[in-house]
């Protein structure tokens, strides 16, 4: 391997995770991150003074091009969009799965398609990736007075709409522990008593399963539809606790196989939202992840 490719696949986690954060998608992310490298190895390396900076602004400009080619997309997107759940590296340490929970979580993936793709690339390179004003300056193409600005209204924008819980690991897991045994049990006493009284399950089918084309609120509603679900698929309905996003979830196969991932927000005590991705397209590396497991 020469010095050249050293380099970049020294950077090539952290280009994966700004792809990733900008876009919700891994094969997304993975284009993104091969179009660098084809871009990285055809540029003349005596107009490049900084090599990390260099690579982080092609990847970041690359997905603004995307986003924006994405943008009608997802307007006709069949039903709601939900970013592709990411498996977490079983060998990441505790702590480095609880650094990068709040900022890859599929819920705040969720939020960040409220801002534009400038604004998001200007906040996740200042906000999550620590990158200094110039930095941010020279990846998305504008002054550092314009990323500044970008990024405040980014924040204010999305202040409100975060998630509103910091629930300990611990607690967040035992909650889900609990839960998943009152699914196995088809307990829907148990299953209605953990959700809140105005939970929300937010579903992306992607028009290729049936999902909800808006939100369903309500815990009894949400819990009457993990019940049938129980009653109707009895011993061939199971679940998994796993780790997605840096957070704790659950993978629900039916006849053992993958019929979706659920990530879930709580207050502690109560489940508040679960975002449940049922695209088949969104949840084959997760698939082929657990058949190999």
């Amino acid at each position: 391997m020469n010095d050249d490719a050293r380099a970049f696949n020294g950077l090539r986690p952290r280009l994966h995770k700004i792809a990733y954060r900008m876009l919700g998608s891994i094969a997304e992310a993975e284009d993104i991150v091969q179009d660098v490298w084809l871009r990285w190895h055809a540029a003349p390396r005596e107009a490049i003074e900084n090599v990390e900076a260099w690579l982080v602004a092609v990847a970041t400009r690359l997905c603004i091009d995307r986003l924006r080619a994405a943008k009608i997309q997802r307007e006709h997107y069949s039903g709601i969009w939900l970013p592709e759940p990411e498996m977490t590296d079983p060998s990441a340490t505790p702590e480095g799965v609880r650094e990068r929970a709040d900022d890859v979580s599929v819920a705040f993936l969720m939020v960040l398609e409220r801002l534009t793709p400038e604004a998001r690339a200007a906040f996740l390179l200042r906000e999550v990736f620590d990158a200094d004003y110039d930095e941010v300056a020279e990846a998305i193409g504008k002054t550092e007075a314009a990323c500044r600005q970008l990024v405040s209204r980014a924040k204010a924008q999305l202040r409100d709409e975060r998630p509103r819980y910091a629930v300990p690991r611990e607690t967040h897991l035992r909650l889900l522990q609990t839960f998943a045994q009152a699914l196995e049990r088809g307990d829907f006493t148990a299953i209605n008593a953990l959700l809140a009284e105005d939970a929300m399950l937010i579903g992306d089918g992607g028009g290729k399963v049936p999902s909800f084309p808006k939100p369903m609120v309500g815990g009894r509603r949400i819990a009457q539809l993990f019940y049938a679900s129980c009653r109707r698929y009895g011993s061939e309905l199971s679940v998994k606790l796993v780790v997605l996003n840096g957070q704790w979830a659950l993978l629900r196969f039916v006849e053992g196989k993958l019929e979706s991932a659920q990530s879930f927000e709580t207050d502690g005590a109560r489940i508040v939202r679960i975002l449940v991705q049922r695209n088949p397209d969104k949840l084959a590396r997760i698939a082929v992840a657990h058949c190999n497991s």
